[in-house]
């Protein structure tokens, strides 16, 4: 069910900017469609949990719509991500040395952006709302599923991999360059908690008492080159 409802949202975008672009009369709209291919920073922002940012990669495709007389212009983009991050944890509960527990997590992100020129098309600011589709946390190595997480005393690496998979994320960033080639330095922060469906899975969280939250940020690095 859920991955129809993905489906029906990338078609809508899709229809979205294919309409916009379209219903031009006036001006002379410049459109464009791009490849853009990048490195990530990812980390879950929660007091639950000690997390630390871990490296990814993403690629996609961004359709740009420029009306030159404008000081914006705007680009939907569809990307695909696989990043990682790393949550404290420990072997036994008996153990005193903690260890880094090693997920993944893949990403696929519609996002609806607007471009303030700062100087005309070679500088932009970059603003707008990003619909996210992820799977569940997976560890990166099995032989961790029974480390207990730090500050628990029977919270299993494995238990806490099944998270939220529908998020709404804010997305902020700068891009800069000439003619087909763009470099593009994007933030995004997750508006929706990507760890409330843990707590309808009746975990043991002994001795906290404190509901799961968390926010997701992604920073991307990136090259854009436009058609």
């Amino acid at each position: 069910m859920q991955k129809k409802q993905f489906i029906l949202l990338v078609v809508f975008c899709i229809g979205f900017v294919t309409i916009s672009i379209a219903q031009h009369t006036r001006y002379a709209i410049k459109n464009g469609i791009g490849a853009i291919g990048g490195l990530t920073q990812y980390d879950i922002k929660t007091d639950n949990f000690t997390t630390k940012s871990g490296d990814g990669f993403i690629g996609g495709m961004v359709a740009t719509v420029d009306i030159p007389h404008k000081w914006y212009a705007v680009s939907y983009g569809f990307q695909y991500a696989q990043n990682s991050l790393e949550i404290t944890g420990r072997p036994s509960l008996t153990t005193i040395t903690q260890e880094p527990i090693e997920y993944e997590l893949k990403t696929v992100q519609v996002a609806f952006m607007v471009h303030a020129k700062i100087i005309s098309d070679n500088i932009t600011f970059d603003f707008g709302p990003q619909l996210q589709y992820n799977t569940s946390l997976e560890l990166k190595d099995d032989s961790q599923n029974n480390f207990i997480i730090d500050g628990y005393d029977a919270l299993f690496a494995q238990d806490i991999t099944d998270i939220s998979q529908f998020n709404v994320n804010g997305v902020v960033g700068v891009s800069a360059g000439i003619t087909n080639f763009r470099l593009r330095a994007t933030y995004s922060y997750g508006f929706t908690n990507i760890l409330g469906k843990l707590n309808d899975q009746n975990l043991t969280t002994t001795p906290s008492s404190e509901k799961f939250k968390g926010n997701q940020s992604m920073l991307s690095f990136g090259l854009m080159i436009t058609f």
